[in-house]
């Protein structure tokens, strides 16, 4: 069995990693960046271990049967280019992490810390005129999977009600604790009636430009929006006009429109976000900790041990055709 990573995270883990494969696994961690060492390592591999794989890296693939993404989202894996057969899988335990970035970040700008930490480095004392507490806030959810369950048990406890709507309108509110849930029709009652609004469902067809510029209009100018699912799920050019122009309170921004091909420097939107004031940016980060890769080291290499010995394989989410 041989086994390409290319997942910087996982890099660190390596040890652990290669410790937990079946005997006789060999593993190439190539350079992503170079890209016909990377071709060169996938032409001799059953297993790659991405969440980045483009149509040019699948093809040089041609012995692949699995295709590991190290997290939830496979948007950036092409199964159309893969050989017949290959198996698409994913893992998460992301999910405490994130619900950790969700609920510091609806503190931070409902508060107003972002403005107070900007005018006090400038000198300026300005408390904002009584803030709302997260007790006396709606939590609406788009999207109630792994991500949006954990974040809403940990956003209880101040005592919030939250709402939901999912593209299946098949969440129970009663055993969920939320005050309603409903399908994707209900998007608007959510908008209008949040303090927080969670981005947290992935990106598909479906969901593209599911948050535009109507939706945006509807939510209150004190409310705020927090994006961990994908970026393009909130229609970029509308988002930025809502922000500029005070017709919502802030967001948090982890998500983005445009990465890096390094990984590591260039803006993630044509618009300046980080001009403004009322923004959190962070850089697809909310999910990092040193248990959520633990875990899904743990998740990656069972499925690949599956693999070698015809079992099935956990969170298959495709078959490449």
């Amino acid at each position: 069995m041989t086994v390409v990573v290319t997942d910087p995270h996982l890099a660190r883990l390596r040890e652990q990693f290669e410790a937990s494969l079946p005997a006789a696994t060999t593993v190439h961690w190539p350079d992503p960046q170079d890209h016909n060492a990377l071709c060169a390592a996938l032409g001799e591999a059953d297993v790659f271990v991405s969440g980045n794989c483009p149509a040019e890296t699948a093809a040089a693939g041609k012995r692949l049967r699995l295709v590991h993404a190290v997290g939830a989202g496979v948007d950036r894996i092409d199964a159309g280019a893969l050989p017949p057969g290959t198996l698409i899988a994913n893992t998460f335990h992301h999910e405490d992490a994130i619900a950790e970035y969700v609920v510091a970040s609806a503190i931070l700008l409902r508060r107003g810390f972002l403005r107070e930490d900007t005018a006090l480095r400038g000198g300026t004392w300005e408390p904002p005129a009584y803030p709302g507490l997260l007790g006396e806030a709606t939590v609406g959810f788009v999207g109630f999977g792994h991500i949006g369950a954990r974040t809403w048990q940990r956003l209880r406890a101040f005592g919030a009600q939250g709402v939901a709507v999912t593209r299946r309108g098949d969440v129970d509110a009663v055993a969920e604790r939320l005050a309603w849930a409903g399908g994707v029709d209900d998007l608007g009652v959510l908008m209008e009636t949040a303090d927080v609004v969670v981005v947290c469902v992935p990106l598909t067809d479906r969901t593209t430009g599911l948050i535009g510029a109507r939706e945006l209009a509807t939510m209150r100018e004190s409310a705020v929006l927090i994006n961990v699912g994908r970026g393009p799920v909130v229609d970029e050019d509308s988002l930025y006009t809502a922000l500029r122009d005070g017709g919502i309170g802030g967001a948090a921004l982890d998500v983005w429109y445009d990465y890096p091909a390094d990984g590591r420097t260039g803006r993630p939107s044509r618009h300046p976000f980080h001009e403004l004031p009322n923004v959190l940016m962070t850089p697809h980060s909310s999910g990092l900790s040193r248990q959520t890769f633990t875990r899904r080291s743990a998740d990656i290499t069972e499925n690949i041990r599956r693999l070698a010995t015809g079992q099935g394989l956990h969170n298959i989410v495709g078959v490449a055709r």
